[in-house]
């Protein structure tokens, strides 16, 4: 039986070699890359990051923004949560508020003294010495890169208990409040909730919104929000968004750790564009202090999900880098112990 080209058996010959070819090719690019996987069809986002939540032993509040799409994702979005040391990314929006209104000078100069010093994350306490000085604006660095409680005290001398809660409300945030200082319960000014929440309170639709803010340039100014990017782009904790982002990511963050609570929120940088991301986890069964705490790598999923959802070309995973990271926007437009 004769078939275009020649006989149907030769036919069959040259497609099993074909088939063979094109097997062995794919083996190799394989081979070549082991991080590669089939490609499969697109997930939602709500079936990316609701299994993580599920299984998680604990309470969650997630929100997702691309802030250039507006795509979107919410889970809890306006429950009440602890923020730990997250708290201090607003705490640092009313000191640039102030500076900018004339009310603290950024290059006034503090004086550590020995009663100033509180245990928990950071570097004043173990390694800097009383009567050491150094400026407003280096006590605000140290809050947000090393989550310095110590440091965060001396800001919130600055700038007053209550203003920063004041502020919140008037930017649309009413649920984010910072109560008291750091291992200072006395100075609450707003003792019920220290019960309830510890440190600071928030809500993950108020922590987005923070982010779209600076993101756009509408925290204070667009030079200022520049500034405050470049703080968060410091923070030094790995465990959770950073942890199985690909090598090089440009991320913007805060976190914060307490027994309980596992919290974050920034903006990771994608090829679809800027994404908004907030986590805040409480009442966790896992109250570990270990690499693999439950509510660190719940933040960690989460961020990687989010991440190859909004990527293109999803990279190998490795650590993430904030090195040289610039908000998208127009411009200028972890931490292991108490926080």
């Amino acid at each position: 039986m004769k078939h275009r080209g020649g006989t149907l058996g030769s036919w069959f010959g040259r497609g099993a070699a074909a088939v063979a070819i094109v097997a062995a090719w794919s083996s190799s690019l394989l081979a070549a890359d082991p991080q590669a996987t089939p490609e499969t069809p697109t997930q939602s986002l709500a079936q990316r990051i609701e299994p993580l939540i599920k299984a998680h032993k604990g309470k969650v509040a997630v929100v997702v923004k691309n802030l250039k799409t507006g795509e979107s994702y919410a889970y809890h979005a306006d429950d009440v949560m602890p923020t730990a040391s997250l708290i201090k990314f607003p705490v640092m929006i009313e000191a640039y508020r102030q500076a900018a209104a004339g009310q603290v000078d950024l290059d006034s100069m503090i004086t550590l003294r020995e009663q100033d010093k509180v245990p928990g994350s950071g570097i004043l306490t173990d390694h800097f010495t009383a009567g050491a000085t150094f400026s407003l604006r280096d006590a605000i660095r140290l809050m947000i890169r090393y989550s310095d409680n110590t440091a965060t005290n001396l800001v919130l001398d600055a700038i007053g208990m209550s203003a920063t809660a004041e502020t919140m409300a008037k930017l649309g945030c009413p649920d984010t409040k910072i109560h008291s200082k750091v291992y200072r319960r006395s100075t609450s000014v707003f003792p019920e909730r220290s019960k309830l929440y510890g440190l600071g309170s928030t809500t993950a639709a108020q922590m987005v919104r923070l982010c779209e803010d600076l993101n756009a340039g509408r925290l204070i100014d667009p030079k200022t929000s520049a500034v405050m990017y470049k703080h968060l782009t410091t923070c030094d904790d790995v465990h959770k968004f950073p942890r199985f982002l690909p090598e090089g990511t440009k991320l913007a963050f805060k976190t914060g750790s307490v027994d309980a609570s596992r919290t974050a929120a920034g903006i990771i940088e994608c090829s679809s564009g800027p994404v908004a991301l907030c986590v805040l986890t409480s009442d966790n069964e896992d109250q570990s202090w270990t690499t693999d705490n439950a509510g660190d790598l719940l933040c960690a999923k989460i961020a990687r999900e989010v991440f190859d959802h909004f990527q293109k070309q999803p990279k190998a995973q490795g650590p993430a880098s904030t090195a040289d990271a610039k908000p998208s926007a127009p411009q200028p437009a972890s931490t292991v112990g108490a926080k």
